[in-house]
């Protein structure tokens, strides 16, 4: 589904900041040193993170987010327009430095992160105002929960006010909102510990997560997204469900991978895949993103093709 008034398909309501990311062979211990065997510096948070993956996957996308008045941001909002992400809602708080996340990645593949995001580069629910029609009119809304819980609520009756496709990324931080905001969900997508918060119960295994996923269509949303560990994940909703299982590939750091996970199953929703091949295609950007240093996106239509190729022995038309 596109719109031929050149109106906005996506946009991500999400964290910006600059990310740093290392790969080192150990970390030091109290007083100690290591050298740096790899070094990124890049535009990340997961709301441009998941932006500037949809543009990738040919959407177009707008953000809304935060960033400070410094030159940091200055770099990052000229990358995100050259990255085809319209930053047109991103707002620039006065007196705030701009986010910054530390990705220090062992050479086993853990990651280790330094995170200086502080409440400014946080929104606020009046930071949506000039984003309300933009909201309203875009074909889907990505809404991450990292992001106050009130905000993401308010930004989904934005949406709700047009025809959006309403997607939520996480579990809400505030329990008295989670339930007025599952209601306003189309989508709902969760790493397992989010699940487990928002099930509230370990989950243990592929048959747990089945079980929470159906639990969580009552609550409102259309389809449930939940990441079952090592087996993959689960896609539940009404009349089905179904478990991906995950790419094989070299892994060097997961930052990212979830939001491009994300990007995946939106855009294959948008173009009218099933749950199924939406969740294929989303496992296939996931795996693109994991191979390399830092959270942000390289998915390329050969790359998808491949992973798609060997995830179910076709590939993804675009």
């Amino acid at each position: 589904m596109s719109r031929t008034n050149g109106a906005l398909e996506v946009i991500a309501l999400g964290q910006i900041a600059r990310d740093l990311a290392v790969l080192v062979d150990d970390l030091p211990g109290p007083h100690g040193t290591t050298p740096v065997r790899e070094r990124r510096e890049l535009l990340g948070g997961k709301g441009a993170n998941q932006a500037i993956a949809m543009a990738q996957l040919g959407l177009r996308p707008g953000l809304v987010g935060v960033t400070g008045d410094d030159a940091v941001a200055d770099r990052l909002l000229e990358q995100l327009a050259g990255d085809g992400v319209d930053p047109t809602w991103v707002v620039r708080r006065p007196g705030t430095a701009t986010g910054l996340v530390v990705d220090v990645v062992d050479r086993c593949g853990g990651w280790h992160y330094l995170e200086d995001l502080p409440p400014e580069v946080l929104l606020c629910v009046t930071d949506l105002a000039d984003a309300a029609s933009a909201l309203a009119e875009a074909e889907t809304v990505v809404i991450q929960l990292q992001q106050p819980t009130e905000v993401a609520l308010t930004a989904a009756r934005m949406a709700r006010r047009g025809v959006a496709r309403v997607v939520l990324d996480g579990a809400p931080q505030d329990g008295a909102h989670r339930a007025p905001l599952l209601a306003e969900a189309d989508v709902l997508r969760a790493d397992h510990h989010e699940a487990e918060l928002l099930i509230g119960r370990p989950l243990d295994g592929v048959g747990d997560t089945v079980r929470a996923a159906k639990e969580l269509l009552k609550c409102g949303p259309g389809l449930v997204v939940l990441d079952a560990g090592q087996d993959g994940n689960v896609l539940a909703w009404d009349g089905g469900e179904v478990v991906v299982p995950l790419a094989d590939v070299v892994v060097v750091d997961t930052t990212g991978a979830g939001d491009a996970f994300v990007a995946g199953l939106v855009a294959g929703l948008a173009r009218g895949a099933g749950p199924e091949r939406a969740g294929r295609l989303a496992t296939a950007a996931a795996a693109l993103t994991v191979g390399r240093l830092g959270g942000r996106p390289h998915l390329t239509v050969l790359g998808l093709v491949e992973q798609m190729a060997r995830l179910d022995g076709r590939g993804w038309e675009t």
